[in-house]
């Protein structure tokens, strides 16, 4: 787990994000449950963002699969898949969160290549980023159809939000603040961030996806969530 962050600068009190309660780790809903989600992630930033969406009438279970290469993910799911057989649980629908590391070379760009096309096979659905998962919080902002590596993103986010992104944004606390941040940012709006999205992963149609850059497929997952949100 991340270690706390400092407390609120005074300078931040009144801004938007702030002024809102940390988003629950747990959810309830008095509606019948008529999905259920498995959201395996690559890491616990990943994991927070999608726990933080307050869906109802929809059971979602988020795992961090903690830095795993993607096929190893992609292996894990399966495993998960069978102990939850066990207690009894069926998931409708699974989903494999990771993004590429260019820092890796070759054996990188094949492990994510070949992840994709094991989960494909298995019928699970992947939100796939590359360079990085960063790219997501950024379309909120800006289109950008440049393939910058995942510096570029964190320092724009660190300009954005008024900290250092490279050393507190992976933090737990402020992983849970994040889908809070980027919903009452008056300058992020998550309608232009999958519209973004959208678009650049239109521009690739062929299956070597260590070449898709930039693209997120994060907008699909995102586009699945809020059909069931809390109105």
């Amino acid at each position: 787990m991340g270690k706390k962050t400092s407390a609120i600068k005074a300078s931040d009190k009144d801004k938007a994000w702030n002024r809102h309660k940390t988003a629950s780790r747990y959810k309830t809903s008095s509606r019948p449950v008529l999905k259920s989600i498995l959201i395996v992630c690559e890491g616990q930033t990943e994991k927070i963002y999608f726990e933080s969406f307050p869906v109802l009438s929809v059971m979602t279970e988020c795992v961090d699969a903690k830095g795993r290469s993607k096929l190893a993910l992609v292996d894990e799911v399966s495993k998960i898949i069978n102990r939850k057989k066990g207690d009894g649980i069926k998931f409708d629908e699974v989903w494999c969160v990771f993004d590429m590391d260019f820092k890796h070379g070759q054996k990188e760009c094949s492990d994510f290549d070949n992840a994709i096309s094991s989960a494909q096979d298995k019928k699970y659905k992947v939100a796939y980023s590359n360079d990085a998962f960063e790219i997501w919080y950024y379309l909120h902002y800006h289109y950008t159809d440049q393939g910058n590596h995942r510096r570029f993103y964190y320092q724009k986010l660190s300009g954005k939000w008024g900290f250092n992104y490279v050393k507190n944004g992976k933090k737990e606390d402020v992983c849970y603040e994040t889908y809070n941040r980027l919903s009452c940012d008056k300058d992020a709006c998550q309608k232009r961030a999958i519209s973004n999205a959208k678009k650049l992963h239109e521009k690739y149609l062929d299956n070597r996806y260590h070449s898709h850059n930039p693209v997120t497929t994060v907008y699909l997952l995102v586009e699945e969530l809020n059909q069931y949100l809390a109105r």
